[in-house]
């Protein structure tokens, strides 16, 4: 939220914008002459692997298209894609992941910490970019004391979704201030979830606030889940869960039947059920990734693209979850909103 300052002690949207782009002209300064007229009339061959299908990882995929489109790799006239969905299951995602290994794909495009971890396992080179991965290293994707920003020398490169859990706790504990005790649900089989449940905890008992937990092993069991909660809890806080977002509206429906209000953490989810979000934009986090996609398909090793963060957050609120939730919501806030669902 560039225009908002306020809301941030990072350095402006803006700004992070100007780098990125900078960054790109200056790869594609030395890379591409040359490089592209080599590959001329190739079609190249695109495996996508999600780990299920959810509007932040839809809005993700679409982004990494876009991205290559604006780049000159345009779906039916130099790429196609091989799409593949695991709809949670693990199972399915190590399946996939060999399925796209075996198919010789050029590139292949991981959506999520699950399934970029089983391309991994695969042991396979074909050059890789994931996105919505929230901590690439602790995920084994990126070298061990890699940082944002740094090239890794391997097949892998992307970016990260890592949210920023403090200014989002602040943000809702703001707009709640006699909620006391929280709740979120996820799933303890995603290390993306244990990074950011991690830091929520952390963050609450900064705030002083009570932080309970429930844990599912799969998108069936979310709603159940949120009714036992409901009797324990003031408000919900949703984390970047796929198994949890991806039945955000369970959720949803037992916050608007006990008037408990929900917070999520990522912008699509908004218009699913929650009062408001701050956080990330799925589709830049993809459009960023295709971007990284772009470079290595007209030659540069993924090793030498750096990965780094998507660093612009935005503030997203729902009028209609809100009232149904019993939540006042400030002027001020609603001033400081870059889109409101009325």
């Amino acid at each position: 939220m560039s225009e908002k300052p306020s809301f941030s002690p990072y350095c402006p949207a803006a700004s992070r914008r100007e780098w990125l782009g900078g960054a790109l002209s200056v790869c594609a300064a030395w890379a591409w002459p040359g490089v592209v007229q080599a590959q001329a009339g190739k079609m190249v061959r695109i495996g996508v692997t999600k780990i299920v299908s959810h509007a932040a990882l839809d809005a993700d995929e679409k982004g990494f298209e876009a991205g290559l489109a604006s780049a000159g790799f345009k779906e039916g006239v130099n790429v196609t894609y091989l799409r593949r969905d695991a709809g949670g299951d693990m199972a399915r995602a190590e399946a996939i992941a060999r399925e796209l290994v075996q198919a010789k794909v050029d590139l292949i495009h991981t959506i999520a910490t699950p399934t970029s971890q089983a391309v991994m396992r695969t042991g396979s080179r074909i050059p890789m970019v994931f996105s919505s991965v929230t901590d690439p290293v602790r995920a084994g994707l990126v070298p061990a004391g890699s940082a944002p920003g740094q090239k890794t020398g391997t097949h892998v490169t992307g970016l990260s979704d890592l949210w920023p859990v403090q200014l989002q706790m602040e943000t809702y504990a703001k707009v709640m201030p006699k909620a006391k005790v929280w709740g979120t649900i996820y799933n303890p089989q995603e290390s993306n979830s244990l990074t950011h449940v991690q830091s929520m905890r952390e963050a609450a008992q900064r705030l002083g606030l009570t932080l309970i937990e429930a844990t599912v092993a799969s998108s069936a069991e979310v709603g159940v889940a949120a009714a036992q909660l409901a009797d324990k809890v003031q408000a919900f806080t949703i984390t970047s869960d796929n198994t949890t977002v991806a039945a955000l509206e369970a959720i949803a429906r037992v916050c608007d039947q006990r008037k408990i209000p929900l917070f999520a953490g990522d912008i699509d989810s908004v218009a699913r059920g929650a009062v408001l979000a701050y956080g990330l934009d799925y589709f830049l986090v993809g459009y960023s990734a295709g971007r990284k996609a772009a470079l290595v398909l007209k030659g540069i090793s993924p090793g030498d693209v750096p990965w780094g963060p998507v660093e612009k957050f935005s503030l997203v609120i729902n009028l209609r979850a809100a009232r149904a939730q019993g939540v006042t919501l400030a002027p001020d806030l609603l001033a400081k909103a870059d889109k409101v669902i009325q």
